[in-house]
């Protein structure tokens, strides 16, 4: 573990435990790092790596704040970060997600039963532009399955099932980093089912690709 990833963990374990509260200000720098017995390049780095992914919020003239996310899906954030640094093997999920899920979604076009079809247009109709994250990836994460039980092979169901499950810290991530990360993802959902609705399966293939690698360009770029 770097010096830098151990300023991260020790700024998460301040916000776990209270120390540091959604919209407070971070003490000074100089009292920082010698409250977590860092250097001040290394905190520097940290307060950076967590700028980015909006988990503190650096106000120039004024101080660091942490920001108005939830608890958890700030720790959330945070431990992701902290997990590229050291392993960066969620991208090769993402690779695997995008050779299996499309080709489960030509299937389902030509299997998805109208009850699934209904379960589909429910989960989207949860989400809106002002959902929250946490909503946002807990819709994602049904929809993705719902898809995966439409190809009818539980074997496939199962395996997607287990790559999405270990893809949700990067789903929070461009949820809280990516502008118009919501938007974006309501208007490919409806497209994907849309396809899957008229039984083409070649477009239901095409979209769902179009759809992870996205999300897997974002995560090239961003780490």
């Amino acid at each position: 573990m770097t010096v830098t990833d151990e300023a991260i963990l020790k700024i998460k374990e301040m916000i776990l435990g209270g120390q540091l509260k959604a919209g407070e200000r971070l003490p000074p720098e100089k009292e920082l790092s010698e409250q977590l017995g860092l250097s001040r390049s290394s905190l520097r780095e940290a307060v950076k790596a967590l700028e980015i992914i909006r988990v503190l919020d650096v106000r120039r003239g004024d101080g660091t704040y942490v920001t108005s996310l939830e608890p958890r899906l700030l720790a959330e954030a945070v431990a992701f970060v902290t997990d590229l640094h050291q392993d960066t093997s969620v991208l090769e999920l993402f690779e695997v997600r995008r050779i299996l899920e499309p080709a489960a979604a030509a299937i389902a076009a030509r299997r998805i039963s109208g009850d699934q079809l209904a379960m589909l247009k429910a989960s989207m109709a949860t989400v809106r532009n002002d959902t929250s994250v946490e909503d946002l990836v807990a819709h994602d994460l049904e929809f993705h399955r719902i898809i995966a039980q439409a190809s009818g092979n539980s074997y496939l169901a199962s395996l997607l099932d287990g790559l999405s499950g270990r893809t949700v810290r990067a789903r929070i991530w461009r949820g809280l980093t990516e502008e118009r990360a919501v938007a974006r993802t309501i208007d490919e959902h409806a497209a994907i089912a849309a396809a899957l609705g008229a039984g083409d399966s070649e477009l239901a293939r095409s979209l769902l690709t179009v759809h992870i690698s996205g999300v897997e360009n974002w995560l090239r770029e961003a780490i």
